[in-house]
């Protein structure tokens, strides 16, 4: 049995959470150059220039890569062998409130009815996973609100089949139009159930950008929507051009027989996210 103490969680979220609104990863980034070398319509390529100039210069300058710090969403792997001394959700929250205090991150969040600030960017967004042995996890993933108010959840007819799925994402694509920041990384969940695709659309963007899901049926269904995605025309902050996503990602789950729920969740061009572990 491995201990922690929620002073050693605190910390890794707080440095978690500031590494990821400076640097995009690895994966993005080689993303959004393959996209400026290939792009051949001039004011997408000068945007995507831009976009990887603003990425250099945040890691550079030690600067938030965009000024809408985000909702920072949190996902925890937690081994069954491991025991948490002290609260680990008040951990975690603390972490992220920490940070945003010491590097003067925007303050983002706030109640839904009130409109009152919690001041610190907390409560956070948390998602567990129980899983075998002695693994503590942590992936801190910032989300803005231009991206993050153009997601859907929409329950089909089972009737509507893969086509009806894909068109579901083209279509939630082409209504965002340019305002979620484009390109875009797209996660999609299907099954499950109401918030079951919700969340498995958001675990489908922490994947590596060109990675596909070891289902061949959910790796053709990622292959095709990039395909009809990028053919909308969109590209970058809604210029034209020839990229309007930089990744597709399709995660699956068991659903009832008379239930297909698909979550849409659409990620800014800034896919900002970072793991740790203890």
């Amino acid at each position: 049995m491995r201990v922690l103490e929620a002073g050693q969680i605190t910390q890794l979220a707080a440095a978690l959470y500031e590494k990821a609104v400076r640097f995009l990863p690895d994966d993005v980034l080689a993303a959004l150059q393959t996209a400026f070398e290939g792009e051949t319509y001039p004011p997408a390529k000068r945007a995507l220039g831009v976009m990887l100039d603003n990425a250099r210069a945040a890691g550079e300058s030690g600067l938030p890569l965009c000024q809408d710090t985000g909702l920072c969403a949190c996902f925890v792997r937690l081994g069954r062998d491991v025991r948490v001394e002290g609260d680990m959700v008040q951990a975690i929250n603390l972490g992220v409130a920490l940070a945003t205090e010491r590097s003067y991150l925007r303050a983002s969040v706030r109640h839904p009815l009130t409109g009152e600030n919690t001041k610190n960017n907390t409560p956070v967004p948390l998602d567990v996973q129980w899983v075998a042995g002695e693994e503590f996890s942590l992936t801190v993933a910032p989300k803005g609100a231009g991206s993050e108010n153009k997601g859907r959840v929409v329950m089909l007819d089972p009737a509507a089949g893969v086509e009806g799925i894909a068109e579901q994402v083209v279509e939630t694509v082409r209504l965002a139009g340019g305002a979620p920041c484009p390109p875009v990384v797209v996660g999609v969940g299907v099954g499950g159930n109401l918030e079951g695709c919700a969340l498995l659309a958001k675990r489908a963007l922490l994947r590596p950008i060109g990675s596909a899901n070891p289902e061949p049926e959910a790796a053709a269904l990622e292959t095709e929507l990039m395909a009809r995605i990028n053919a909308l025309g969109i590209g970058p902050q809604g210029f034209g051009g020839a990229t309007t996503a930089l990744g597709v990602a399709v995660e699956t789950a068991p659903c009832h027989i008379a239930s297909l729920p698909v979550g849409i969740a659409l990620q800014c061009h800034v896919a900002r996210h970072a793991t740790g572990s203890l």
